[in-house]
């Protein structure tokens, strides 16, 4: 090639080239998010939900799109991370819904409700069915949207101070249980508090309150509910499977880059299985240290259990009859949970009841 035509064709990649670079950079442009948990960092795996989540969005962006986690109560009360992320305060959240039931109880299904769906149903409803779809058209009415970002499995009934072992028992006994799940139990006697989790055992240990429920043997474990109430109890019928969410504000959403959207769902995805399995590995082995050390392990009685399917029942149909929101997701989900039974009831149970059997006599 003659030199001045090869510098003429260098020349053009040059020029090529100094196009392009501010093409890709905007593409690509750097962002800064701040996202508020409802949970305290001691509790790694809630809380380290978000932090996957973070960390799996910067990865994926080359370092791009950060996102800054904040414990709750560091720059947003616990719960109230939603309002923030709705006003566009911050950017984003890390809560379960079932905490804003006070502006329609709507938002508890979302999350779980008593005798709902168990973490692969609300898995499956969220990301193979049409769950989260659904939901977002709920949620832009409150300027956020939400993606499924943990899931802890079925959680345990709660940490009692003395034995519960009939409906009587739970008259007037205070007890620290979320949203709409708290409404039930009122039905059978029970005074329900809402207390963010890290206050939880200052509130237990003074009396204030007389049981409380949190999540689930690693995480109870953590924050020492057995050294003040020694009654631990299962299973958390009104938590089959309770979905966490990350919340986005929905003007600050739409604004991101198509790729960026797609990144935020795949870390989002990537955080919820992750969260799953990891108290899957944690709960057995926490469980065994507190029945180890002493904590009396009971199941709700069936009169218990009964008495509140039967209350949350009723108190569907009493929601239902003023909330056509409420009336909705409630109908789909449980349209969705009976024609997952359908399958679970062969196959899933048929196996699982008699693998705990087989352990059992196998000694």
């Amino acid at each position: 090639m003659k030199r001045r035509q090869f510098l003429k064709v260098a020349g053009a990649g040059v020029a090529a080239s100094a196009v392009a670079a501010p093409a890709i950079a905007q593409a690509n442009p750097e962002i800064k998010w701040r996202l508020a948990s409802s949970f305290p960092k001691p509790l790694d795996t809630i809380y380290g939900g978000a932090e996957v989540f973070a960390k799996q969005l910067s990865d994926i962006t080359d370092g791009k799109f950060q996102v800054q986690v904040f414990a709750g109560g560091e720059i947003v009360p616990a719960l109230q991370v939603l309002d923030a992320t709705s006003n566009g305060t911050i950017e984003a959240c890390h809560t379960v819904s079932y905490y804003y039931v006070g502006k329609d109880p709507t938002f508890a299904i979302a999350a779980s409700v008593p005798f709902g769906l168990n973490a692969r149903m609300q898995n499956a409803w969220m990301s193979g069915g049409d769950g989260i779809e659904a939901w977002n058209e709920f949620f832009k009415k409150f300027g956020v949207n939400a993606l499924p970002l943990g899931n802890t499995g079925t959680q345990m009934g709660g940490w009692f101070r003395k034995e519960i072992k009939t409906v009587n028992d739970l008259k007037g006994l205070k007890m620290r249980i979320g949203g709409i799940a708290g409404q039930v139990l009122a039905k059978l006697g029970v005074v329900p508090q809402q207390i963010a989790g890290g206050e939880i055992y200052q509130a237990l240990e003074r009396g204030t309150i007389d049981a409380a429920e949190w999540v689930g043997p690693y995480d109870d474990e953590k924050l020492g509910f057995a050294k003040v109430a020694p009654y631990y109890y299962y299973p958390g019928f009104w938590e089959g499977g309770p979905t966490t969410h990350a919340f986005f504000n929905l003007e600050k959403f739409n604004a991101l880059p198509k790729h960026y959207q797609a990144a935020v769902r795949n870390a989002a995805a990537y955080a919820n299985t992750w969260m799953q399995a990891r108290y899957d590995v944690l709960n057995p082995q926490a469980l065994r240290r507190l029945v180890a050390n002493k904590v009396q392990l009971r199941p709700f009685s069936n009169e218990i259990l009964d008495a509140s399917f039967k209350a949350t029942n009723e108190l569907w149909a009493e929601i239902s009859a003023k909330n056509a929101d409420f009336k909705k997701y409630i109908d789909m989900m449980q349209n969705f949970r009976n024609e997952q039974y359908l399958w679970w009831q062969v196959a899933e149970y048929g196996f699982d009841s008699y693998m705990i059997r087989a352990r059992r006599n196998a000694g």
